[in-house]
This record gives structure tokens, C-alpha cells and sequence, in this order.
């Protein structure tokens, strides 16, 4: 059995919004497991266990470059925010981009070994990246990049630093600009139902049937008689649908209008969406969490043994 930490129980709460003594139930059921943990609590609490599912703690920032039908999007992390306004930091970052857009490197290793130079460090971009660990005192590290071409025109939007969206389209730029502005809100995982990768469809239809599995034990508990297997079942399947219209580019309400989808706008704007790739920084990375009390002791400990 996995031991259950309050930093653990916080990590999840942060992700969920879920009461702090779900979180620890939910971990101790899945022992220690976050991600089977926030499965379990989307089961018994539903939705709101994943309203704060997108809070991302890695720091760094992403940024693009286009140029005709070429571009790039790249995202760079660092250990603070701090570093993320930093001037030569973010000027590295830029140039990583366009020299992804204009060299096409394979990955992270070509990348670092293209030619730049910057605050007097090179010849390579990778020299750059050393030299600036050394000059600004903190890690810093290329995290992925992509590379568009071919399929149809590019737009791109930058939220903030921490989010970047990339477009490629046919039809009116101000329309595939303002889709960009819609993913980066959004945040779909594909352009249409059918598009959605059946491994998330799978796992939606795994905690829509234990939500309904949860409300039979609940039924059951309290003396009533449990739905049919058939109802259950196309509550199952409508809850499957409901998620495919909401993470499906085309089936979502538009942001400047929500009175008609994004494929209404599109058709309206005679605009069609190829692809589009979606960086939000630091997803998926897991940042340590530093326990401060114990810190603060160690430190106190390490003094008195110098002493």
C-alpha cells in the first residue's frame, strides 16, 4: 500500500477542486496512483472534478514563427516564472522557432546543434542555451517543437507565453485566426467526433459506466430499484456523446458567438480547417513540490551541526 502524502492530497485537489478528503479517499484507493485517483473522483463527483484538470505548474513559455507557408511552433521550459520575463531567455526562444521554421530540424539534438549566436554565447543554439543556464543561474531546457508545410495556409495565436495555438487552413485568415483564439480557450482535442482518438473515447465511456455503476450502489443503498441495463446503457452512450461534441473543434459553441459552432462559422466564412496543433505549457510534466516546513528544518538542523 502506497503512503498517501498531504502533498500528494494537495497536487490532486489542485487538479480537481475536489474536497481535500475525497482527494486522500480517492488516492488511497487507487494507491498513490494521481491519474487512477482523478479518474475515480470524476466518477463520484462528476464534472467538477475536472474543472481545474488544465492547471499546468511547469514553467517556461511557448512561441511561433511564420513565414508564407511555413512556420513552427516550439515550447521552452525553465524552473521559474521569473525566467519566463526574461529578455535574453525569451529572445533565444523566438530564434528557436524560426530556425525550426527555416531549417526543418528532425528533433531536439539537430535543433540544438543549428547555427546562433546570442549575449556572446554560439556557435550553435545549444552553445546559446548553456551559456544562458550560466548567465541567468537556471535551467532551462528545449521541451518540443513542430514544424508546418504543406497542408494549407498558417495562423497562429499566442496566449500570453503559456499557450500557443498553430492553424493550418483554406479560406479567410481573420476567420482561421479567430478559430486559433478559439482552440487556445477551448482547447479540443480534435477537428470533428470522428477525429477523437479512441483511447480517450474509451476512457470517457470507462467513467461515464463507473458514474453509472456508483449511482446503482446508491440506488441500491437507499432501497430503490436500480435502472434497466438498457437505460443504463444509453445513459452510458449519451454521456459518451455529449463529451465528443464538447471536445470536437467543429461541435463547439463559437467564442464570439455562441449561438452558432465553429463549422457554422467556417461554412459561413467559406474557411476550412486542416489541422491544428495546441501547446500549453508544461502539460503533462509533473513539478516537484517543495515541502517548506521541512525545508526550513533541515536547514535549522544543518546549521546547528555546523555550530
Amino acid at each position: 500500500m502506497a503512503t498517501i502524502t498531504a502533498s500528494m492530497v494537495g497536487e490532486l485537489r489542485a487538479k480537481t477542486d475536489a474536497p481535500m478528503m475525497e482527494c486522500k479517499k480517492a488516492l488511497t484507493e487507487a494507491d498513490g496512483n494521481m491519474d487512477k485517483a482523478e479518474e475515480l473522483l470524476r466518477i463520484k463527483l462528476g464534472n467538477k472534478a475536472g474543472k481545474a484538470s488544465g492547471r499546468i505548474t511547469a514553467e517556461g513559455v511557448v512561441t511561433a514563427f511564420v513565414d508564407g507557408d511555413a512556420g513552427a511552433m516550439i515550447e521552452i521550459n525553465c524552473e521559474t516564472d521569473f525566467v519566463t520575463k526574461n529578455d535574453s531567455f525569451l529572445a533565444m526562444a523566438n530564434a528557436a522557432a524560426m530556425l525550426v521554421a527555416k531549417n526543418n530540424p528532425a528533433d531536439l539534438a539537430a535543433l540544438g546543434a543549428l547555427a546562433y549566436e546570442q549575449d556572446g554565447f554560439g556557435p550553435t543554439l545549444e552553445d546559446v542555451r548553456k551559456g544562458l543556464i550560466g548567465k541567468i543561474g537556471e535551467n532551462m531546457s528545449f521541451r518540443r517543437f513542430k514544424r508546418f508545410a504543406g497542408n494549407g495556409k498558417l495562423a497562429s495565436y499566442l496566449h500570453g507565453t503559456r499557450i500557443g495555438v498553430m492553424v493550418e487552413f483554406e479560406g479567410d485568415e481573420t476567420s482561421a485566426k479567430d478559430v486559433a483564439m478559439h482552440i487556445a480557450a477551448m482547447k479540443p482535442v480534435a477537428i470533428s467526433a470522428s477525429d477523437v482518438p479512441a483511447d480517450l473515447i474509451e476512457k470517457e465511456r470507462a467513467v461515464a459506466a463507473g458514474k453509472a455503476e456508483e449511482d446503482r450502489k446508491v440506488a441500491e443503498a437507499a432501497g430503490k430499484q436500480p435502472q434497466p441495463a438498457d437505460i443504463v446503457a444509453k445513459r452510458i452512450e449519451g454521456g459518451v456523446q455529449k463529451y465528443l461534441k464538447e471536445v470536437s473543434l467543429h461541435n463547439q459553441p463559437f467564442v464570439k458567438n455562441d449561438k452558432q459552432t465553429v463549422e457554422q462559422m467556417l461554412k459561413a466564412a467559406n474557411t476550412s480547417i486542416k489541422g491544428f496543433t495546441l501547446y500549453v505549457v508544461g502539460e503533462g510534466i509533473e513539478k516537484k513540490v517543495d515541502d517548506f516546513a521541512a525545508e526550513v528544518a533541515a536547514q535549522v538542523a544543518a546549521a546547528k551541526a555546523a555550530a
